[in-house]
């Protein structure tokens, strides 16, 4: 299993538990950066060892291919004494030798392919931390606003704010009753004063405008 696959099912589990309970968004956004960061701590980490491997490979391979050599050595010095069964031996041990540093050269191979992979991973990892600290508030921002209108539009559709508005309205219809008395008043208490008066005045604008039909007729 990669490491994305392993970071991502963490996260996943984290974020869902999070999500369960209604956790505060930057915790969820600082909760995603942290996992990230310690992925790539252990990634590194696991990358250190397998250097540290590979130095000691490094180490047998080369003690191996020094011992094949000095078997190699004594074998011709078996020869030259005319020791057959000796070189026979040496060589034996030359090939024990010989075979030893060839499969610590195959694991040799197997690590620095790992540590290829590794490498890569490690750059993509970084990448996408990079990236994820440099939009963290802003996801924040937007997650904080994106909660607070859903609490407006929640508020706006309850019963809660459909009982206020109707007081309002119920409130304002008693004010309109209200100045409808008031007006039925100013009307039921003209005395009869102001009705002459009223009639005066309409007398007086009466004979002004034949007044002046006159005036125009002329």
């Amino acid at each position: 299993m990669g490491i994305f696959s392993r970071f991502a099912d963490i996260v996943n589990s984290n974020i869902t538990s999070l999500l369960d309970k209604a956790e505060d968004p930057k915790k969820m956004v600082r909760l995603i950066i942290q996992e990230m960061e310690d992925t790539l701590v252990e990634v590194r980490s696991n990358s250190a060892s397998l250097i540290a491997q590979k130095k000691e490979l490094q180490r047998r391979i080369t003690r191996a291919s020094n011992q094949e050599a000095e078997w190699q050595s004594k074998a011709e010095l078996a020869l030259n004494k005319e020791r057959e069964d000796l070189a026979r031996a040496a060589l034996i041990e030359k090939q024990k030798s010989g075979e030893l540093a060839t499969n610590l050269s195959n694991d040799m191979e197997q690590i620095d392919e790992q540590l290829e992979l590794l490498k890569g991973e490690v750059a993509q990892l970084q990448t996408k931390l990079d990236e994820a600290r440099a939009r963290k508030k802003s996801m924040v921002i937007r997650s904080e606003t994106a909660s607070t209108r859903l609490q407006v539009k929640k508020q706006l559709d309850s019963a809660k704010v459909q009982d206020s508005i109707d007081k309002f309205e119920n409130y304002e219809r008693r004010v309109e009753d209200i100045e409808s008395q008031v007006e039925a008043q100013d009307i039921a208490g003209r005395s009869l004063k102001d009705e002459f008066a009223e009639l005066e005045a309409q007398d007086s604008i009466n004979d002004e405008l034949e007044a002046l039909k006159a005036k125009l007729k002329k």
